[in-house]
């Protein structure tokens, strides 16, 4: 079961993942000469502000990820770059620390990924997912702004319809509805063995500052929050523009949770005083996130890729849509759309991404754990503030902390450098070090009482 001249392809949903497919799969298809239709099908306008053109997300592009996109043609303008990010800076209760990109390559940026927060004025703002989904549409692909209400199995296709038009058949349907659960729904129908992800809440919302107030106050560093705070895992300020964006992620976040967050007095230290951090952000949503990956997410002539399939853990949703829309380009032009061809070729990578958030979960567990202590917090910054000040030293810890942060690398990667032997050590011995005073006052205290009594 294999795609040839003329066969239709239906791509249904236009963000990162459906996009990266459509122009790989064309891009390939033009190396063997094959002519293909491609529609993408899009409800979704991301030229427009507010939630009507936005896909959720903090909007972090690893430079990494860049990279990788200009090797394959795929330049992003700096237009579309609301801010270059080249530190993080660590707050906990303890204090801060800011960590500098260990090289140019593992910096970040920060985008929108539609055209601007609810209530923006500038109307000159470009988001990512509207580029990406030109630089299809320059390929030929021919973009559908319909909402597919049925998906249904033909003799030798697979019947796509909208909600404007009758059905069509297509050779070949691709999934990028991210966690729609009413558009998964519709792809249980044509793959039966299908279960999608399991998800929780998270939160994003949009402040709106001057700016030089951003550049002021939190400069072109992501600024990550190690906070006792019950249900956030991970909390984050990034600057834009003229916006600053708040991502937490967590268990089920609410509203209770995020006001306890916003007004600890480290979150609250980065904003300007007179800045109204407390009221309600004109833009705001608590979009699902993608907990653990979809199982069984092909058929014959049916795939699903990116928050739909596989994500990774808690980060770098953009780069988990590039990886899986990739690879099931990549199977569907060099070895075929059926079952058996996407067992063999596509379900690795998705099974990769799996094995990588198992071990992404027990580095969060242990984050947790940090999170509660200020015994270990306190060795952390020590050792962070160490490293950072000997700029030739290896900042095993700093360089660790960066990418647990940003996502540039896979959680298995990760959890072998925090168990090397130099590492450990280091930490011990800042963890010891930094708290020695405590210890000492406390046991003088428990010897005074002693003679007291």
């Amino acid at each position: 079961m294999e795609l040839t001249d003329g066969s239709r392809i239906a791509v249904i949903g236009g963000g990162p993942a459906g996009s990266f497919f459509s122009y790989y799969v064309l891009e390939y298809a033009r190396r063997f000469d094959l002519e293909l239709e491609l529609d993408i099908f899009e409800a979704k306008d991301f030229t427009k502000i507010g939630s009507s053109g936005c896909n959720h997300c903090g909007g972090i592009v690893s430079e990494s990820l860049v990279q990788e996109l200009a090797t394959d043609g795929l330049v992003i303008p700096s237009d579309i770059i609301q801010r270059g990010i080249n530190t993080y800076t660590m707050h906990t209760e303890q204090g801060t620390r800011t960590i500098h990109a260990p090289t140019d390559e593992r910096r970040i940026a920060s985008v929108f990924r539609g055209c601007g927060p609810r209530g923006c004025l500038d109307k000159s703002l470009k988001g990512f997912d509207n580029y990406l989904l030109g630089l299809c549409q320059e390929k030929g692909v021919r973009l559908i702004r319909e909402k597919v209400t049925l998906l249904e199995r033909s003799k030798d296709g697979v019947m796509v319809g909208s909600s404007k038009s009758a059905a069509q058949k297509y050779d070949l349907v691709v999934g990028a509805v991210g966690l729609n659960s009413k558009a998964q729904q519709l792809f249980k129908g044509i793959c039966p063995s299908y279960s999608p992800p399991e998800v929780t809440r998270a939160y994003i919302s949009e402040f709106m500052m001057k700016p030089a107030n951003i550049e002021k106050s939190l400069g072109t560093s992501m600024h990550v929050f190690l906070l006792d705070l019950p249900q956030i895992t991970f909390g984050a300020l990034i600057p834009k523009y003229n916006y600053v964006t708040l991502v937490l992620l967590g268990k089920d976040i609410d509203k209770d949770v995020v006001q306890r967050f916003i007004g600890s007095k480290e979150v609250r230290s980065c904003f300007p005083k007179e800045f109204p951090v407390e009221r309600t952000a004109p833009c705001q949503c608590y979009p699902y996130i993608n907990i653990k990956q979809g199982e069984h997410a092909y058929a014959d002539r049916v795939v699903l890729i990116g928050d739909s399939a596989s994500s990774k853990l808690y980060k770098n949703g953009i780069g988990a849509a590039f990886i899986t829309a990739k690879a099931a380009a990549r199977a569907v032009v060099f070895e075929g759309v059926s079952e058996r061809h996407f067992e063999k070729y596509y379900k690795p990578m998705c099974s990769e991404l799996d094995r990588d958030n198992w071990v992404g979960k027990w580095i969060f567990w242990a984050t947790r754990i940090i999170q509660k202590s200020a015994v270990l917090k306190k060795g952390i910054l020590d050792l962070v503030g160490k490293e950072q000040a000997q700029k030739d030293s290896a900042q095993r810890m700093s360089a660790a902390l960066w990418d647990t942060f940003t996502g540039s690398a896979g959680y298995r990667n990760i959890f072998r450098r925090f168990l090397h032997p130099a590492l450990l050590f280091g930490f011990l011995r800042s963890t010891l070090a930094s708290n020695l005073p405590i210890i000492n006052r406390h046991s003088h205290e428990k010897q005074k009482a002693r003679q007291t009594l």
